[in-house]
C-alpha cells in the first residue's frame, strides 16, 4: 500500500478518507487483473486459459462479465479499518524504533511499516480469506451468497480458526518484503545518479512502482502458498478447485514444486505486475491522482487553497497552522469584527 507524506492542514479522519476512497477507486479499475493473478495462483482449473487475459476471458464467457469483479466489494470494505490499523499500529512501532534524540532510521522505518502492515493484515485476514473464496467460487452455482453469508458458512462448517488459514505465511512473507524494500531504497541514489532530497514527482512515482515489483516479485511464492490454503477446503466442490493436494504450509510448498517445477510458486506473477506497475491500467497514478483531488477538496474545505481545482493558496493564511488552528482563528476575527460594528455610547 503506498503512503503519503503527512500533511499537517489535514485533519486524521480526512487522510483515512483520501487514502480509503483513492484505494477503492484504484482497486475497483485492477480488479480483473487481481481476479487472473488468484486464480492463477489457486489453480483453478478454467479451460485452457493462458496468461491473464485467458483467465479473464475464460471467466467473462462462463459466469458473464459481473464476474470479473468477483471479491472486489469485500476488498474495498477492508481497505478503511485495514488503514486505521496500519495507521495506528505505524505511530506505535515509530515511537518503539525512534531513538533519545528523536530520530529513527530509514531501515527502523521500513521496518516499522512492515510491521504495521502486518498487524493490520493479520486483524483483517478473515475478509482478505472471504474474497478469495468469493473469487474461485463460480457465480453460477455459489457457495456463498455474499461476505456475510460466507463468514457465517465458514465460521460454522470449519471452525473460527479457518479464517485464519494461511495467515502464517503473511508474517514469513514479510521478510522478503522488507529486504526488498530495504533493497530498492539503498539504490535508489545509483539508479537516478542525484540524492534522494532532490527526486522529482516522476521520480518518486517511479520508486513506489519499482519499490513494489520488487517486493512483490520475491513475497510472490508466500503469497502463493496462501491463496491455496485460503481456497482449499473439503466443504467446497472441487476442494475449492486448487491444483494440489497438501496438508500444511510447508507441504503446500513441496508439492507445488514437485508438480509444476519451482516456476510454479510464481505463478500469476505477470497479471499481478501488470497491475501493480500500471502497465495495462495505471494502479498507483490513479490512486496517487485521486488521493491528491480528494487532499484539495479537504485543503479548500479548511481554507487553506482557493479552489479545489489547484493549489493556489488563500492569502493571508498560515500555512502551518493546523485545522484546528485555523478554524479557532477565524472565529476569533469573526467575533472581533462583529464587537467592532456594534455602536457605542
Amino acid at each position: 500500500m503506498a503512503t503519503w507524506r503527512r500533511d499537517g492542514r489535514l485533519t486524521g479522519s480526512q487522510r483515512l478518507l483520501c487514502a480509503g476512497l483513492a484505494g477503492t477507486l484504484s482497486l475497483s479499475l485492477t480488479a480483473p487483473l487481481e481476479l487472473a493473478t488468484v486464480l492463477a495462483q489457486v489453480g483453478v482449473v478454467r479451460g485452457r486459459a493462458r496468461g491473464p487475459w485467458g483467465a479473464g476471458l475464460c471467466v467473462w464467457r462462463a459466469e458473464g462479465p459481473r464476474a470479473l469483479w468477483k471479491g472486489n466489494a469485500v476488498a474495498c470494505l477492508r481497505l478503511f479499518p485495514c488503514s486505521a490499523v496500519q495507521l495506528a499500529a505505524y505511530r506505535k512501532f515509530v515511537v518503539l524504533f525512534t531513538d533519545d534524540l528523536g530520530h529513527i532510521s530509514q531501515w527502523r522505518s521500513i521496518m516499522a511499516g512492515s510491521l504495521a502492515g502486518m498487524v493490520s493484515t493479520i486483524v483483517t485476514y478473515p475478509t482478505d480469506l472471504i474474497k478469495t473464496r468469493l473469487i474461485v467460487q463460480n457465480m453460477l452455482e455459489p457457495s456463498y451468497r455474499g461476505i456475510l453469508h460466507a463468514f457465517s458458512t465458514i465460521y460454522q462448517q470449519e471452525g473460527f480458526l479457518a479464517l485464519y488459514r494461511g495467515v502464517s505465511l503473511t508474517i514469513l512473507g514479510a521478510l522478503p518484503f522488507s529486504a526488498g524494500s530495504l533493497l530498492v531504497y539503498m539504490n535508489l541514489e545509483k539508479i537516478w545518479n542525484g540524492p534522494r532530497d532532490r527526486f522529482s514527482l516522476l521520480q518518486n512515482f517511479a520508486n513506489v512502482c519499482l519499490a513494489a515489483a520488487v517486493t512483490q516479485t520475491l513475497s510472490f511464492p508466500f503469497d502463493t502458498v496462501k491463496r491455496k490454503m485460503q481456497a482449499q477446503s473439503s466443504y467446497l466442490p472441487h476442494c475449492g478447485g486448487v491444483d494440489v493436494h497438501f496438508s500444511g504450509a510447508v507441504d503446500c510448498f513441496r508439492q507445488i514444486v514437485k508438480a509444476q517445477g519451482v516456476l510454479g510458486l510464481w505463478n500469476g506473477l505477470t497479471a499481478n505486475l501488470l497491475k501493480v506497475r500500471g502497465v495495462i491500467v495505471p494502479y498507483f497514478g490513479v490512486m496517487f491522482g485521486t488521493f491528491e483531488f480528494c487532499k484539495r477538496i479537504c485543503l479548500y474545505q479548511n481554507g487553506y487553497i482557493l479552489s479545489p481545482l489547484s493549489y493556489k493558496l488563500t492569502p493571508g493564511v498560515d500555512q502551518s497552522l493546523k485545522p484546528q488552528e485555523l478554524r479557532e482563528l477565524k472565529k476569533f476575527f469573526k467575533t472581533g469584527q462583529l464587537k467592532s460594528k456594534k455602536p457605542t455610547l
